[in-house]
């Protein structure tokens, strides 16, 4: 005795603790959940940084350029490759020296050269080359935020799609648990009565075993949901879900409005803008460049390396304007330009498309939400006679008045509008995240 009292113990605490271990799970809580995990919400923000990344480096552009060089150079003797006594001058040269009254002997050439130098080069006026193309990349800027907006609306509409869809399965699975409990009850009632009509009898048992079947196919359908929900979420495929929202038995009125902002809008307008800016700066590359330059040099010679620091070398600077203006390039900035131009007209015919169709999939959204709200009462006033009608079979059943085939199609029915009803408050929840997906 002890040792079953000990045994139901242990049953029911792991029973207990397994139901402590189940996760509470909101609406709101599965949706942060999975826009964190979310592929496709990461690449949108890391496109959202590339191209901030780019208008930096466009930028750059505007600003001062600066450049410095060093070279060193030792000249060589061809005939005498290896040694480092200089430059021995040719006989003929030393005659035409004597010629000016110049000593050959005292003429040294320094075969060491260094020079080192630093320019300066800052644009002033490029005739729309670099303003266009930073017009360009903050138009790109602005298409990234949009589609990363896009991005986060689709996964918190698939976020929702995927968290009601688990919770009717749950609700499915204890509509299929009731109704095969109602066959049960059933047929204790029609055996409890005394010797029970074969008929009957064989009626229900064959309901028996087709709503066992339909219960483990509700069950099978709660976990698949489950574990979707639970690999979108990041969550442990062991941990238990407990769906803590419930379908509102009430739903609210939505006010018919037209769409007047969408961030696929935003995205295909960004776009058109984006190359329209790009057209420009192309075509601004066959204009001139004014900029203003500076340099400075300086050179240091001697017959050895060690020495090409021993005195101050020769220096020189210079400031000024620079215009540099393109000739001839084959016609290419010309042929870049209308690339863009037609990308332009390409993207703005997707935006008028995209304008026609979003706006009516919005007033289409907001119609089968008002539609199947107002059909909701009807539908649950069905429900709710199907449940009376039910219980009316039910007790005549019991008193031997009705057959079982009547008790099971009214069973049915009942069962069919209870699955019905869960379906229509997932289409008007669904229906009002497509409303909220598409835009303002």
């Amino acid at each position: 005795m002890h040792k079953i009292k000990l045994g139901v113990f242990l049953m029911c605490s792991c029973m207990m603790t397994n139901a402590a271990m189940a996760l509470d799970l909101s609406l709101n809580d599965a949706v942060e959940k999975i826009i964190a995990e979310s592929n496709d919400i990461k690449k949108a923000d890391a496109n959202v940084k590339m191209a901030r990344a780019q208008l930096d480096a466009v930028n750059a552009n505007r600003w001062v350029n600066i450049s410095a060089n060093a070279s060193y150079m030792n000249m060589i003797d061809v005939a005498r490759p290896t040694s480092h006594d200089g430059i021995k001058l040719p006989p003929e040269l030393g005659g035409i020296l004597q010629s000016f009254g110049q000593d050959p002997s005292q003429i040294v050439i320094p075969d060491n050269l260094f020079m080192a130098g630093v320019n300066i080069s800052q644009p002033i006026y490029t005739f729309g080359k670099i303003g266009n193309a930073v017009d360009s990349v903050k138009s790109a800027i602005k298409m990234s935020d949009a589609g990363a907006d896009v991005a986060r609306r689709e996964v918190a509409y698939s976020a929702a799609d995927l968290y009601w869809t688990a919770k009717m399965t749950d609700e499915i699975v204890k509509l299929a648990n009731q109704d095969l409990k109602n066959a049960k009850n059933s047929k204790t009632k029609l055996t409890a009565t005394g010797r029970a009509n074969r008929g009957n009898l064989v009626k229900i048992e064959t309901d028996i075993a087709s709503k066992e079947i339909n219960l483990s196919d509700a069950e099978f359908n709660r976990d698949t949901a489950h574990r979707m929900l639970k690999i979108f979420a990041g969550i442990d495929a062991d941990t238990e879900l407990n769906l803590t929202d419930n379908f509102p038995a009430e739903f609210a009125p939505m006010d018919e409005k037209t769409l007047t902002s969408s961030p696929q809008w935003r995205v295909l307008q960004e776009q058109v803008n984006m190359y329209e800016s790009r057209a420009s700066s192309q075509r601004a590359n066959g204009y001139p460049t004014l900029a203003a330059v500076g340099s400075y040099n300086y050179t240091s010679m001697a017959d050895r390396a060690e020495h090409l620091f021993d005195k101050s070398g020769s220096q020189s600077a210079y400031w000024g304007l620079s215009l540099q203006v393109p000739i001839f390039t084959g016609g290419l900035n010309r042929a870049n330009a209308t690339v863009d131009a037609m990308n332009a007209e390409a993207a703005r015919q997707d935006l008028d498309k995209a304008k026609k169709l979003t706006s009516e999939q919005f007033s289409t959204a907001i119609r089968q939400y008002n539609h199947l709200r107002d059909n909701l009462a009807n539908m649950q006033n069905a429900r709710d006679l199907a449940a009376k009608a039910y219980q009316f079979s039910l007790d005549r059943f019991g008193a031997g008045q009705t057959s079982a085939v009547e008790l099971s199609e009214v069973a049915s029915g009942l069962y069919q509008l209870d699955v019905a009803l869960l379906n229509a408050k997932y289409k008007i929840l669904m229906s009002a995240e497509s409303v909220k997906k598409l835009g303002e």
